[in-house]
């Protein structure tokens, strides 16, 4: 770059955050020319279509779902993605799961590996908290609760030993009052008879 389209570039690139899509680059007169400069220059890196992360940004471990949650900014974070995060399981999901409720348009987001899963919209919100992937960068999530319920609830498809190794780890972490939440959260997710026999069986 010369000195002043650098000095440019940098002074409007330091007012964007540290992971940013197209559409706030071009917000703060950044353009998609000026993006392909300061990718050469090794001065952003693009982590998935469209969304940037400037170099000097501090480093995550969360990368890959900072990348879909911008992707997608109306998904949860969920499934697998969410258990591992939660520290429920030891396993290092292969691609990053969301969820996004019944209906609404679903993406296609093929890196970093994404899995869709539709949500019924009544019971989408439930258990959402927020995770920090990144200093300051913060993502939708659901709880650990929900999570070990959803795991219960489809343990046929991601597999009854890590449905069961995450409730697990639930109970001896979470105790008593942890075990009132997740029955609460399986009797509003329609799946107490799911999770009930499991928790009783644990704890006897």
């Amino acid at each position: 770059m010369t000195p002043g389209v650098g000095s440019r570039l940098e002074a409007r690139l330091a007012v964007l955050p540290a992971t940013f899509t197209t559409a706030q680059a071009r917000r703060a007169a950044v353009s998609p020319r000026d993006l392909a400069i300061l990718t050469s220059a090794g001065e952003v890196d693009e982590i998935s279509r469209g969304v940037y992360r400037r170099a000097d940004a501090p480093v995550t471990a969360y990368l890959d779902v900072l990348a879909v949650s911008l992707r997608a900014p109306r998904a949860v974070v969920c499934g697998e993605s969410a258990l591992a995060i939660q520290e429920l399981i030891d396993d290092i999901p292969v691609s990053v799961h969301i969820a996004i409720p019944r209906g609404t348009h679903r993406p296609s987001i093929s890196y970093p590996p994404t899995t869709v899963t539709q949500v019924a919209t009544a019971n989408f919100s439930l258990g959402i908290e927020r995770f920090e992937a990144a200093p300051g960068e913060w993502v939708p999530i659901y709880n650990a609760a929900r999570s070990v319920v959803d795991a219960m609830r489809r343990r046929r498809r991601i597999g009854e030993t890590l449905a069961l190794a995450a409730l697990g780890r639930y109970l001896r972490r979470e105790g008593p009052a942890g075990v009132h939440e997740l029955q609460s959260t399986a009797r509003e997710l329609g799946a107490l008879s799911a999770v009930r026999p499991a928790v009783e069986a644990m704890l006897a």
